[in-house]
Formats: structure tokens, C-alpha cells, sequence
């Protein structure tokens, strides 16, 4: 990105136009729009035939983005037939490029006849001489494909001469050898073949045809590249799951082929061997009730493969990140902190000289925030002393208004500070500061909807109480204590049970708090709100004597410039849910003008496919001309913190949507997160991959009471129906089908 914005009135040096078209097919496609359309730099700057390798490239990509979330059973029938319009192309162009090397190289070519011989034939071999199978009728005109080839290939020196042959065709640079020549990069020939593994039609000569061709593609290339597309292939993004990766490689060995002549089928297992030395494919028979293997798993060998090739694609994975991804600072750099922390570890000054230092307009600012916190925390303990002794609500009391702008003064102050310092809320006490001022908004804005009867909140709050009342003290509407159980399991009932008039005058049912706001003091709202919201009770009593939370201190009134990003859980309508449906209608019409954008995020989604509907509705939001933050519930929380690593690490176009100073983040809600995962996840996995091997020892003793033909014709309905995303929105449910 720095070459191409740099100096961007010159021609690009050859070989950086050459590098960037090589590398072209393992860039996003959201880095390919970005070099060809917002670098700036016009065509006349590009080698021809550098910048026509690019713009196919990018109608290719174009296309295969089309296609990743939207194939696989019923509701996508004909689109096999949309995908061998451009494949057939892509391949035939990837497989010509070698070729042309060769020419130049003068290898000589391994058959006489050239004239009658396709470009896709100069790369193919006769089967071995005297074979048995081939009629004469099959041999007339019949060439080999590369991947019949390399199946086909028994002896294990001529395994190897392969990828000698392809050091031939590319340059002795091992990056070289690692590339290939393919136009299709290993993300992109995954999900094509995907398509094809779920499509309902996989008996049509179209979709066996459009496979073969991915296959012929990916056994012309190094064996790298191979490696790259099989870990693709069940793991997209290369999260790296073996148990996705494993459900795929299964569906994949049993690719069918009926199209072919029995001759001209390819041996799925050798050509994995080819590709995977040292490994050995499990076949199923081996597995199935009187195979040698029968006692053991077919699902848990399949397994340890999916784990070697996820071991061996590392440097495919390590290449991939170098390529798509901006690093901004290394791992041994020291963690961006506040200037304040960072200059009182220098050995140029101390603690006293930076406080005392009259030239440092940050030094300036700091000591006046602090001393501006202090005065108000002691006008604010003064107002809450009163607050207590008189009864009166904070608006009433006129030392309350004392305290409130004395706080007012110390927000302005600590705003000062972060503009000086990005970092700053990263210091003890300006983050002691903030967080103090959350949880008062928290209490404050709890109390508003009481008093204000907004939603449910009132029943909530006293289902809260009640559940609450387990661990504290709270008065009730009359005042007086009540009298909690000793035994938690004596009470669960009374806790969750429905409101009772036959349960005592003075329990928590028949008297509920919230509900009667009115005959309560403002204070004792406060303390019942504590007392359920928290459960510590150290953080408890810490909040209650704050004076910031007695004071309830709202935010200025008036409409606010800026703009909320929402992202909801792992089950979600997106952009047409309803979640917090009323709290952002709220918002926007009667309280502070803020505009709401829901991100489109999906049902079982993965988080890349969330991270990229994220970023439509942030592309949205930024037309508006504001700023914005994220909002996130459970799994959202994970999506948004993969969008920012997205946006952040991408092009110069989408770093720009974080870190604009007019339209870009600035901070972030998560509620209830589930950012770093749950356990529920490996639990999850561990149980999936038990109940599938317990599920396939159990099937193997029901072989004897149904054909062959029969177990496998309801494998395939089933399979059909659970490719289809009417079943499972997520379009990857072919996981699941091939656990069936």
C-alpha cells in the first residue's frame, strides 16, 4: 500500500507489477478492488500483461464471492450450471500459463504429435502402457488429466518427479514454488468445490465435470497448493476446525463420479496420497461390519488426516496472513500506553518534574482533571450526607447542585486530557474515573425507566430483588426487613414463583418495590437498584458511598452527533430483528436523535461472514457523517472484535472507517460478551465428535437388516435435505449432512 500511494505520478517499478499480479489469486477480493479501482495509480502505470492478470483475477473473485454463501441444496438447483460457465475458462487459462514457461524453457514436450493435441494435453500422460482395463475404443483420443496422472502414478520415485517437473516450469525461488501459476487461489477453488460437494445434482455430468476440472487445477499446481485447498476446504478463512475440515474430506473422498467411464475415474484416495506423503487415506469398506478395521472408527481416522493436513497447510496459513493482512507493529513492541505512564519510566525526568513541568500542556491538563475530581468528590460526599439526613431527591437539595457541577467541570477536564492523549483512559486514575462514571449511568439509567414505568423494567427489577434477596438486605414498600431464608434450596420456589397474596403481608410477592415508586425515597430506589444490579459485595458497598452514583448525574440534554452499530447473537433476524427494538426507537425519536444501524449478521453465521455485514452497516452509517460505536450482544461481541482486526489489518479504505477522526469508531458496548468464546464451544465439540463415533459403531450392527443400496439412498435424501439452507440458514450445514 505504501508503494502504490507513494510517488503516485510514476509508472510502478516491473517486478513490483509483476509480484502484485502473482500474488494476485491469494488477495481478497476487497484488496484486488482496492489496487485496481482507490489506488489512484492509472492503467498506463501497470506491465499489459500484469494488469490483465489483475482484472481477471477480480472478475473471478467477483464471481467465486457470489457463490460462498449461497450454495448447496434445492434453493441453489441450477447454479452449477452458472459456475462451468467461468470455470471452465479460469482453468484452462491456469493451466496455459505454465506452458507458455515451458515454451521459453524449451522443455520438449513428452508426446510427438503437437497439432492435434489441446494445450490441456501437454501437460497430460498416457496411462501406463499395457493396461487392462482400456478397451481399444477407450484408447483412441483419450488423454489423461493431471489428476488421473498423479493418481494413477504407483511408483513413488515418479510421485515426486512432479514437483520437480512444475521447478521446471516456475522460478527456482522457493515463494515461487509455494504460489503456483494458478489463476483461482486455494480459498477460491475450496469454496467452488464445495459448491459442488452440496449440490443437490451430483449425479449431473455438469457439477462432475466442473470437479474434475477443479481437481485437474489443483494437480497441475504444486503440492502446496493441494495442501492449501484441502485445509481450505472445511475450514473457510482457515479457522483451522479438524471436525469441519473432517466432514468435508469425507464428502470429498466420496466424490461421485458416475459420469466417467469406470476407466477414466480417478482414484480419490491415491491422489490424496500424492499430495499428503506419508499418509494414508482410510477407505471406508476397511471400517464397515467385516472390514479389517470394523473395530475401529472410520469418523476418528478420518479425523487424524483432517489434523496432519491442518499440521502441514501452517505455511500456507502464514503466507496467506502475509498477504492479506497490514501489521502496524511487531509482537516484541511495547504496548501503546499513556504519555503520562511512558514518560515517568523515562530516565530523563521524574514523577515531580512532569506534574511541576509548566511547558507540558498534557502535564497541565492531567493535574487539573485530578485536582477537579477531588473538589468534586468532596462537594459530592457533603451533598450525599444530606441527601441521607433531609430525604429530599438530588434535584431539590442545593448542595447536590453544588457537587453535580463540580463534576460537570471534572468530565470536561478528563475530555481535555483524552485529546491531548489518545491513551490516557489507559492511566489508574482517569480509568478508576471512567468506570465510576459507568456504573452511575447504569444506576442513573435503571432509575429513569423505574420512575418513568419504561417497558417492563419495573417487573424485572423486582424479579431481581426477589432473586437478590437471597444474598441481601433491601426494605420493602412498607419499610420493613424481611426475613430471608437460611437454605437457598428451601427458597428457590418462592424466588421464581408467580406474585401470591397467600405467601405473608410482608414478603417480597406481596409487596413488591419497583412496582409502587412513587411512595419510595429516591435514595432507597437507589440502594434496592444496587443491591440487585451487583452481585460482589465489596463492589456493592463501593458503589453505594460513591457519591457520583447517589447524585444521579445525566448526560446533557439534546440530540447527539453520532451513530450506533448493532450486532446481536449467534441466533438472529440481523437488520430486521427487534432486539432492544424500543430502547433505540427511544433514541432516536424522543431523547437524544441518535441513529441506529443494524448489522445484517446472520443465524449460525460464521464470524468472518458477520465481521463482513459489520462493515456493510459501518459503510452505511458513515454516509450519515457521524461517528460511531459498537454494540454488541454475546456472539456480536466476537463478530465486532473481528471486524475491527478486519478493517484494521485491510486496505487503506477500510482502516479509514476505524480510525477517521469525522466517521470512525470510538467506543464500544458489549453486553453479556462472548468475545473470547464460551464453554459451551470445545464442550460442544467434544460431545459432537463423541456422539458421531458412538453413532457410527451403533449403525455398523444395523448393515445386516438393509442393503447397500437402501442405507445409501436415505444417506443421500438426507443429505440433500440438510444442504439446503431453508433447513439450516447457514449454508454450511453440509457439515452436519456428512455426520449423517
Amino acid at each position: 500500500y505504501d508503494v502504490l500511494q507513494k510517488k503516485p505520478q510514476l509508472p510502478l517499478d516491473p517486478s513490483f507489477s509483476n509480484l502484485i499480479s502473482r500474488i494476485a489469486p491469494y488477495m481478497t477480493f476487497r484488496q484486488i478492488s482496492y489496487v485496481l479501482n482507490s489506488s489512484g495509480r492509472p492503467s498506463n502505470h501497470w506491465q499489459p500483461f500484469d494488469l490483465k492478470r489483475l482484472r481477471y483475477v477480480y472478475s473471478v473473485k467477483k464471481k467465486v464471492q457470489e457463490i460462498s454463501e449461497s450454495y448447496g441444496g434445492l434453493s441453489f438447483l441450477p447454479q452449477s450450471f452458472f459456475v462451468s460457465i467461468f470455470l471452465g475458462e479460469a482453468t484452462r487459462s491456469s493451466l496455459r500459463a505454465p506452458m507458455d514457461i515451458v515454451a521459453e524453457n524449451h522443455v520438449k514436450p513428452e508426446a510427438a504429435d503437437h497439432t492435434k493435441r489441446t494445450v490441456l494435453s501437454k501437460l497430460r500422460r498416457h496411462r501406463l502402457e499395457g493396461s487392462s482395463r482400456l478397451t481399444e475404443e477407450d484408447n483412441e483420443g483419450f488423454v489423461m488429466s493431471p489428476a488421473s496422472r498423479v493418481a494413477s502414478l504407483s511408483n513413488l520415485h515418479l510421485q515426486h518427479e512432479q514437483p520437480r517437473l512444475a521447478s521446471k516450469y516456475n522460478s527456482s525461488s522457493g515463494v515461487e514454488d509455494l504460489l503456483g501459476d494458478s489463476l483461482l487461489g486455494p480459498q477460491d477453488v475450496a469454496i467452488l468445490l464445495q459448491a459442488g460437494l452440496t449440490s443437490v445434482m451430483k449425479g449431473s455430468t455438469v457439477v462432475q465435470l466442473n470437479q474434475r476440472m477443479l481437481l485437474d487445477l489443483m494437480a497441475s499446481q504444486p503440492r502446496t497448493f493441494a495442501i492449501a485447498v484441502l485445509a481450505e476446504l472445511g475450514t473457510p478463512g482457515s479457522q483451522g476446525v479438524p471436525r469441519a475440515l473432517t466432514s468435508a474430506l469425507m464428502a470429498f473422498i466420496e466424490m461421485d463420479q458416475s459420469s466417467f467411464k469406470p476407466a477414466h475415474r480417478i482414484d480419490i484416495h491415491n491422489l490424496l496420497e500424492s499430495w499428503l506423503p506419508g499418509l494414508k487415506i482410510p477407505r471406508r469398506d476397511d471400517y464397515l461390519a467385516g472390514g479389517r478395521w470394523a473395530r475401529q472408527s472410520y469418523y476418528d481416522a478420518i479425523f487424524g488426516v483432517s489434523v496432519s493436513i491442518l499440521d502441514l497447510a501452517e505455511v500456507y496459513s502464514g503466507l496467506k496472513l502475509r498477504i492479506q493482512r497490514v501489521r502496524h507493529s511487531n509482537e516484541s513492541d511495547p504496548v501503546p500506553g499513556p504519555k503520562e505512564e511512558s514518560f515517568l519510566t523515562g530516565v530523563e525526568t521524574s514523577s515531580d518534574e512532569f506534574h511541576n513541568n509548566a511547558n507540558s500542556k498534557l502535564a497541565t491538563s492531567i493535574n487539573a482533571a485530578k485536582e477537579k475530581i477531588a473538589t468534586a468528590d468532596d462537594l459530592g460526599k457533603s451533598a450525599v450526607f444530606e441527601l441521607k439526613s433531609s430525604g429530599k431527591p438530588s434535584k431539590e437539595c442545593a448542595s447536590c447542585a453544588s457537587a453535580i457541577s463540580a463534576y460537570k467541570k471534572a468530565f470536561a477536564a478528563c475530555a481535555q486530557v483524552l485529546s491531548l492523549d489518545k491513551n490516557a483512559f489507559q492511566a489508574h486514575w482517569f480509568k478508576s474515573f471512567f468506570r465510576r462514571n459507568y456504573d452511575a449511568l447504569m444506576v442513573k439509567s435503571v432509575y429513569d425507566n423505574v420512575i418513568e414505568d419504561v417497558d417492563n423494567v419495573r417487573i424485572w427489577m423486582d424479579a431481581l430483588r426477589r432473586g437478590s434477596s437471597l444474598r441481601s438486605t433491601v426494605p420493602v414498600c412498607d419499610g420493613l426487613e424481611s426475613n430471608y431464608p437460611r437454605s437457598i434450596l428451601d427458597d428457590l420456589d418462592k424466588v421464581f414463583s408467580p406474585i401470591s397474596s397467600t405467601q405473608g403481608e410482608n414478603s417480597f410477592i406481596t409487596n413488591p418495590f419497583f412496582a409502587c415508586p412513587e411512595k419510595q425515597k429516591e435514595q432507597d430506589i437507589v440502594d434496592a437498584i444496587i443491591a440487585a444490579l451487583f452481585y460482589d459485595p465489596s463492589e456493592r458497598e463501593f458503589i453505594a458511598n460513591d457519591p457520583l452514583v447517589r447524585l444521579l448525574i445525566p448526560n446533557d440534554p439534546g440530540n447527539y452527533n453520532f451513530t450506533i452499530i448493532t450486532a446481536m447473537g449467534v441466533i438472529t433476524e440481523g437488520k430486521k430483528g427487534r432486539e432492544l427494538e424500543k430502547a433505540v426507537e427511544r433514541l432516536k425519536k424522543k431523547k437524544r436523535g441518535v441513529v441506529t444501524v443494524r448489522a445484517d449478521t446472520g443465524t449460525a453465521r460464521s464470524v468472518d461472514y458477520n465481521a463482513n455485514k459489520i462493515e456493510e452497516a459501518v459503510e452505511q452509517a458513515v454516509k450519515l457523517g457521524r461517528p460511531y460505536g459498537l454494540v454488541g450482544y454475546s456472539q456480536g461481541c466476537a463478530n465486532e472484535f473481528n471486524f475491527e482486526s478486519l478493517m484494521l489489518s485491510g486496505t487503506p479504505d477500510q482502516q479509514k472507517l476505524l480510525i477517521s477522526s469525522e466517521t470512525g469508531l470510538i467506543c464500544r458496548q458489549l453486553l453479556f460478551s462472548a468475545a473470547n468464546g464460551s464453554v459451551h464451544g470445545p464442550a460442544g465439540e467434544a460431545k459432537a465428535h463423541q456422539l458421531i463415533t458412538m453413532s457410527e459403531d451403533f449403525f455398523k450392527y444395523q448393515q445386516g437388516y438393509f442393503s447397500r443400496a437402501f442405507i445409501s439412498s436415505t444417506l443421500n435424501i438426507i443429505n440433500d435435505i440438510l444442504d439446503s439452507d431453508r433447513v439450516l440458514p447457514n449454508r454450511r450445514s453440509k457439515f452436519l449432512s456428512r455426520r449423517t
